[in-house]
C-alpha cells in the first residue's frame, strides 16, 4: 500500500503503519531528520518547495527529483507501506504518490487519478512534478491529462491519511 499524510501526522502514521520507506517533500528549511521506526537509507528527503514555477528564493522541483523517486520506488519491495508525506498532504505528496502509481502501473495514468481521486478529495497533485515525471517516463502527456481530469481538490487547510493499492 501507498500511504500519503501531512507532516504533522508523520509520526503517528509510523507507529501506525510500520511502513518500511518513507519519502519526505519538504522546503530545505523544514526538512526532517529520519524519524524513529524508519531505516535512514529507507528515507527519501526531497527539499523541493511546493511551486510550479522558478520563484528566487525557492526550490523548484526538477528533473533530478522524479528520477530520485523513481529509483526509490524500485527500491521498495512492497513488503511493507510506502509513506508519502509534504506539510500538508495535498500536492507535492499526492503528486509523489501518483508518480510512484504511474512507475508502478505502466498504462494505467487514468485508473490511478481516479483512484487518487476517490481516496484524496483533498489531492491537488503539484502539476511541475506530475508534468516532469510525464515526459521523463515517457507518458506522452497521459499523466497530465488525467490529473487535470481529476479537478481542483475540495479545500482543505491540510490533508487526511489516505491509501492506495501500489497494484491497480
Amino acid at each position: 500500500m501507498i500511504y500519503v499524510c501531512p507532516l504533522s501526522q508523520v509520526h503517528a502514521a509510523i507507529r501506525q503503519l510500520t511502513p518500511s520507506h518513507l519519502v519526505s517533500l519538504l522546503d530545505p528549511k523544514s526538512m526532517i531528520e529520519t524519524p524513529p521506526g524508519i531505516v535512514r537509507g529507507r528515507h527519501l528527503r526531497l527539499s523541493v518547495n511546493d511551486i510550479a514555477e522558478p520563484r528566487e528564493g525557492l526550490v523548484l522541483p526538477g528533473e533530478s527529483h522524479i528520477r530520485e523517486i523513481l529509483d526509490f520506488v524500485d527500491g521498495w519491495d512492497q513488503r511493507a507501506p510506502l509513506l508519502i508525506h509534504c506539510w500538508a498532504g495535498i500536492s507535492r505528496s499526492t503528486a509523489t504518490a501518483y508518480i510512484a502509481l504511474c512507475h508502478l502501473n505502466q498504462g494505467q495514468e487514468y485508473d490511478a487519478a481516479k483512484k487518487m481521486r476517490a481516496a484524496a478529495r483533498h489531492a491537488q497533485p503539484n502539476r511541475r512534478l506530475v508534468a516532469l515525471a510525464d515526459t521523463l517516463m515517457g507518458r506522452g502527456g497521459r499523466m497530465i491529462d488525467a490529473v487535470a481530469q481529476m479537478g481542483q481538490g475540495e479545500f482543505d487547510m491540510e490533508g487526511d491519511l489516505f491509501s492506495m493499492p501500489a497494484k491497480l
